[in-house]
């Protein structure tokens, strides 16, 4: 048996289709192909799951009980498996007290130094934390930012409590937490909000909790009275129900800079102790290079050591390209791409070797020169004796792979194959979709369009974009590059402010990734093929609602059964009885054309295309194959989809607009290079139809097709935020600032 390969026998999981394969260990391995070809059915579904299940059973059965589950792979063998490490784009939480200094735990050991050297002393490591009762601002609470409620958004004074005055879902008439003032004999039911005395007026907004006096027989015994402002800011704003209503929450809550710590989260006894001038506030707001510095600069024989751990893990960050994010920068702000990179930096610096790090597409965001700082970093951790596979596409990290295996041939059931497995140099002649897309290279558009109009900004001041001016084409395809933290964002917000014709703005933000959502309910598809199946069965449509009267008893209509563990991430099974279809028996017995309603929204975006041809919504289905997402389930949860995933859904239900501003932000993430041509394409369609098209975009094929390029830069951070090239793809072999210009070749 080799022990110098990891050997997958026979894996089956979701579309592979019995591969078996050896993967080099201590090298670094590239799974690449097309979108939804079986990368991730292989590496994180099969080969991460089956590690991570046998560490589990490592541990004594008590201790079992409080570990997240795994359910065995669909694979025959796996030998030679290395306790293997998750490294995925998954976003690192929107804790609102979390930043990249506590993620990382930089800021642990920047409370050691200053509470050591600081001067004056005010106290021990602990007291300088945001989160210690003696260390936070008590005005904010140690957040950072003051959220003040509009009570003019949220009441209507002219109404009254039984005339729905609190306008919120659990405070209208005949609502539990509505009882709460109107059984509580204090107030006229009938009567308006601003027709109250003073002092009813401050009992119903201000009071804190108290217990009532002879209160009527409706209280109940145990209930304190609470006027509206606390109990908001108590159970609603800072609470899960607060998110699940979170659009109605920012309609009457208005988040500002605390004006107490002006968003330093420590109070002013903290800000008092200073090293060289700077306090540890000072510091958690320097970008990482130059808090590296000023970290060097610092002399006293009680620093050595603490200076070493966190040059060492702050270096690790700056080495990968995120040399301008700060320790103050709240984790819920990174993108996917940012994230994972702090996640690879915070592994540069461990002892452990022979691990097996799974890295999901690193390159996400990432300019061809940040590339390069990725690669080193890579090349870093496998030099410790571990090994490295990661999905990707790009074509810069495919090169630098030292072993390759391509998926294919097709998406979905057309997929599931290895395809191609060797070196780059055998890849460039497969006759793969791959070895197709690496020997060609899109050449940079010839002819230009012209704009038909345009929009000037002048003398922009936001984040790191400091005087900058500039004229942004209109009927045009337009694209924003430039190096990771340039400003490419930040030009977006201010552009997005200052448009006055209709736009379609469309991020890689959630956009309600709840486990029942999926693509057909996002497309609203699935209400017409109920409709379908309820007229040829003569039945309520009721009956095909996962969500209704259709749901499995068992998952409630989710297909799979969500275990709450608590600090760490739910962990998801699939559900024994209805084995994910959602649905229970009843609903199964009925068919449409042949099958069940399981089986029908089953079915990829192709399938479902010839399924429904004859049906008038069958070009919401033809939306989804145009943006690239043909090879997806209908049936599949949106909180599975990648952020470009979600993106190109969104794009989807906004086609076939004309006078449209279209403005996306990497809509190519996680594309393939042969899925990248299409969307292409699709982008000059819009365009021809009458629209305009700006996309903050790395990929070189998208930049090569601008007809107008604008690129931020020359650095990220404090330095960057300007201009350094502005026209076409022409001219930009004579400027002598752009950066992107050596790689358009």
């Amino acid at each position: 048996m080799d022990q110098n390969v990891i050997k997958v026998v026979n894996a089956t999981e979701n579309n592979l289709k019995g591969v078996s394969v050896d993967i080099p260990k201590k090298t670094l391995t590239v799974i690449t192909g097309v979108s939804g070809s079986g990368k991730s059915s292989l590496i994180f579904d099969t080969i991460g799951a089956e590690s991570r299940r046998e560490l589990n059973e490592t541990f004594p059965s008590f201790v079992q009980r409080y570990l997240p589950r795994y359910e065995r792979p669909h694979v025959d063998i796996i030998e030679n498996l290395p306790v293997t490490i998750i490294i995925d784009q998954k976003r690192l939480g929107d804790n609102a007290r979390s930043t990249l200094g506590t993620y990382t735990d930089i800021y642990t050991f920047l409370r050691l130094l200053f509470s050591r050297v600081g001067q004056p002393f005010v106290g021990y490591s602990d007291i300088f934390s945001f989160n210690h009762p003696k260390g936070k601002c008590h005005k904010c609470d140690g957040l950072g930012v003051y959220r003040t409620l509009i009570l003019e958004n949220l009441i209507n004074f002219d109404k009254s409590l039984n005339e729905d005055a609190i306008d919120f879902p659990t405070f209208h008439p005949g609502a539990w937490r509505w009882k709460r003032y109107a059984d509580s004999g204090l107030f006229d039911l009938d009567k308006k909000i601003s027709d109250y005395s003073s002092e009813e007026l401050a009992l119903f907004l201000y009071s804190p909790q108290i217990k009532l006096k002879n209160p009527p027989l409706a209280w109940p015994a145990t209930a304190k009275f609470e006027g509206i402002v606390p109990r908001m800011e108590r159970s609603i704003i800072n609470s899960d129900e607060g998110k699940r209503h979170a659009k109605r929450v920012d309609e009457f809550v208005v988040e500002q800079t605390c004006p107490v710590c002006h968003g330093t989260r420590v109070n002013e006894t903290i800000q008092r102790c200073k090293i060289n001038g700077l306090s540890i506030s000072d510091a958690c707001l320097l970008p990482l290079t130059a808090l590296c510095d000023f970290i060097q600069d610092i002399e006293h024989p009680l620093a050595g050591e603490i200076k070493r751990e966190i040059s060492n893990r702050l270096l690790a960050l700056i080495n990968i390209g995120l040399g301008y994010l700060t320790l103050s920068r709240a984790t819920g702000t990174l993108s996917g791409g940012e994230g994972q990179r702090v996640k690879i930096a915070r592994h540069i610096n461990s002892a452990l070797s022979d691990i097996l790090y799974v890295l999901d597409e690193p390159s996400i965001g990432l300019h061809p020169k940040d590339i390069e700082k990725l690669t080193k970093s890579l090349f870093h951790l496998k030099a410790r004796g571990n090994t490295i596979l990661m999905v990707e596409h790009h074509p810069a990290l495919i090169r630098i792979a030292e072993h390759i295996i391509d998926m294919g041939p097709g998406a979905g059931q057309r997929g599931g194959q290895i395809v191609y497995q060797g070196s780059f140099e055998g890849l460039l002649s497969a006759d793969t979709f791959t070895g197709k897309e690496l020997r060609q290279s899109l050449p940079l558009k010839r002819i230009a369009r012209k704009p038909t109009a345009w929009i000037t900004l002048n003398d922009i001041h936001f984040h790191n974009l400091q005087g900058v001016t500039v004229n942004v084409p209109l009927g045009v395809l337009t694209v924003l590059c430039g190096v990771a933290g340039a400003g490419k964002s930040s030009l977006m917000d201010v552009l997005l402010r200052n448009i006055t014709q209709p736009v379609v703005a469309i991020s890689q933000k959630n956009i309600g990734t709840s486990i029942r959502s999926t693509l057909s309910t996002y497309m609203d598809i699935n209400d017409y093929i109920r409709k379908l199946f309820a007229q040829a069965n003569d039945v309520s449509t009721a009956y095909f609602s996962y969500n209704s009267k259709g749901a499995c008893p068992n998952c409630k209509g989710k297909g799979v059964i969500v275990t709450d563990m608590s600090f760490m991430d739910d962990i998801e099974t699939l559900c024994e009885r209805c084995h994910g279809s959602r649905y229970n028996d009843n609903a199964l017995k009925y068919h449409y054309k042949g099958k069940n309603i399981a089986e029908v929204i089953d079915m990829s975006v192709t399938d479902s295309i010839a399924f429904f041809s004859d049906q008038p919504f069958v070009d919401l289905l033809q939306a989804l194959e145009r943006v690239g997402l043909d090879y997806i389930h209908l049936n599949q949860a949106l909180s599975t989809l990648s952020g470009g995933e979600l993106q190109r859904l969104k794009l989807a239900s906004h086609l076939n607009k004309k006078g449209t501003l279209y403005v996306l932000d990497e809509p190519t993430v996680g594309l393939h290079m042969d899925d990248v041509k299409k969307l292409i394409k699709l982008f000059n369609q819009l365009v021809e139809q009458g629209n305009s098209v700006i996309i903050a975009e790395h990929n070189l094929s998208v930049i090569k097709q601008a007809d107008w390029l604008i690129e931020v830069g020359p650095e990220a951070g404090a330095n960057g935020g300007k201009i350094i090239y502005s026209g076409t793809l022409q001219d930009i072999h004579q400027s002598t600032t752009s950066i992107t210009r050596q790689y358009l070749v």
